[in-house]
């Protein structure tokens, strides 16, 4: 069966996700990668991925979802702070917000991703100047920087694949 994946990846985090969904269910398959700006989409599920830009989606990312219609959508994300499952369901609920309700959500996936260095080095400044933050933010950042990892790509590859009734 055809599917699409539509992705944005600042970092190249999220490429790297949607790298290993197109591995998992078939290169051949795949009827479109990359972007969502001018995607030609075939009549399968679509696989929808962002970097997380301020507890959500972003724009294009918010402008996209809002323009499906009829869908089978898989959602996944990846975001500097990690290890809090809450926090990621809160920003996948808010990126399915913008779907339109005659779609429907088919699953769902998000883990820590690497950040560049100058994220690294205004962590840095805020510790230095006294602000409590700052540690904790390092802290975060150090472990992150082996995100996503093979576990999580383990993880990704159980949550797309077909689950099989028994």
């Amino acid at each position: 069966m055809s599917y699409d994946l539509v992705f944005t990846s600042r970092t190249g985090n999220t490429r790297l996700l949607a790298e290993e969904i197109r591995r998992t269910l078939g290169e051949n398959d795949c009827g479109y990668f990359g972007g969502p700006e001018g995607a030609n989409l075939s009549d399968g599920p679509v696989y929808v991925g962002f970097w997380t830009d301020k507890g959500g989606c972003g724009p294009e990312m918010e402008a996209f979802l809002q323009s499906l219609h009829g869908r089978e959508v898989f959602l996944f994300c990846t975001c500097g702070f990690g290890g809090d499952p809450d926090y990621y369901a809160d920003i996948l609920d808010r990126a399915a917000a913008h779907l339109p309700a005659d779609n429907r959500v088919i699953g769902r996936f998000a883990c820590q991703g690497k950040m560049p260095q100058p994220v690294r080095q205004r962590y840095l400044a805020m510790q230095q100047a006294g602000d409590p933050q700052g540690e904790k933010m390092l802290i975060n950042f150090d472990r992150a920087a082996s995100h996503p990892d093979e576990a999580d790509l383990a993880a990704l590859r159980q949550a797309v694949l077909p689950k099989q009734e028994g």
